[in-house]
């Protein structure tokens, strides 16, 4: 399976019968499948099976969808006048035209006045309702195709950002671990001045309890640990982006363990070398979890 950004735009449009259909889906990031939908007036009815079908295509990403329906000409009903009441109308017209002199009626003046003219709202059969719902969520799954790809298209882009997070992260860890100062000559080097320093300072210390707490404060300090949880979170985050899908939260939780462990490196150096190697992976470990945020 390939990564989906959650950040998308599609649009499909299809016709049934005569009727115009259009839907405009977009996405953007969010913790779950949320949808927010926007359906004509009478069109209610399909609310339920559309957010189904939404959540059934995406796992994560807040999502906003517009149906737009025109119904063609040929559907509109005929428009019905009322006869007798236009004769009525016509007739107090004619009277008041020769009572009061008042300007002879019109024929449109008289079918604009309320109640004579009327055009009645297409009935539609169970059947073609049905046509027209299914017309519908056809081409809405149209468009959720169409986001898709987009998703894709834009996950292809963050999974190549993201391994290359890790390349620097890998080589970051690999370079702490071979910093000169872990060598264990370096190590009795540091121990063995720390030791003088405070034998300078007093020579009323006891120079093997002050190697024993040298030593104790040393393995301390070893990064060992550390290191080791790096290359499993490196691999694990490796094979993650190889597996594709709704991988983001998962990714998010390395991303909070890659930051952990750096913390904690850093905490730990007695080195300036390997707390610099620790202040640059915790920046790169920041990148990271920012572009894991837009994975779906």
């Amino acid at each position: 399976m390939s990564l989906q950004s959650m950040t998308g735009f599609a649009r499909s449009a299809a016709e049934s019968d005569g009727t115009s259909i259009a839907w405009e889906v977009k996405s953007v990031n969010g913790k779950s499948a949320e949808v927010r939908l926007r359906l004509p007036q009478g069109f209610d009815r399909l609310e339920t099976g559309v957010r189904q079908t939404v959540q059934k295509r995406f796992a994560r990403g807040n999502f906003q969808a517009t149906l737009t329906v025109g119904r063609a000409a040929a559907r509109q009903t005929q428009p019905v006048v009322n006869e007798a009441f236009l004769k009525d109308l016509a007739g107090l017209a004619k009277r008041l035209q020769e009572q009061f002199g008042t300007e002879p009626a019109t024929a449109d003046g008289l079918l604009s006045l309320r109640g004579v003219l009327d055009v009645p709202e297409a009935v539609e059969t169970e059947e073609e309702r049905a046509a027209l719902d299914a017309a519908i969520l056809s081409a809405l799954e149209a468009a959720l195709t169409g986001l898709e790809q987009a998703r894709r298209g834009e996950g292809a882009a963050l999974g190549a950002l993201l391994v290359g997070h890790i390349d620097i992260i890998e080589a970051l860890t690999l370079k702490a671990e071979a910093d000169p100062s872990r060598e264990p000559a370096a190590i009795r080097e540091r121990i063995a001045e720390q030791v003088r320093l405070l034998m300078d300072a007093s020579a009323n210390l006891d120079a093997v309890r002050l190697h024993q707490e040298a030593a104790f404060l040393a393995t301390k300090a070893d990064i060992r640990e550390e290191i080791d949880r790096l290359k499993t979170h490196v691999a694990s985050a490796r094979a993650l982006l190889k597996s594709g899908g709704a991988v983001g939260r998962k990714l998010d939780f390395l991303a909070q363990e890659f930051n952990r462990e750096s913390n904690t490196l850093c905490s730990k150096s007695n080195a300036a070398a390997v707390t610099a190697i620790g202040l640059e992976l915790k920046a790169v470990v920041d990148q990271f979890r920012e572009q894991v945020q837009n994975l779906e």
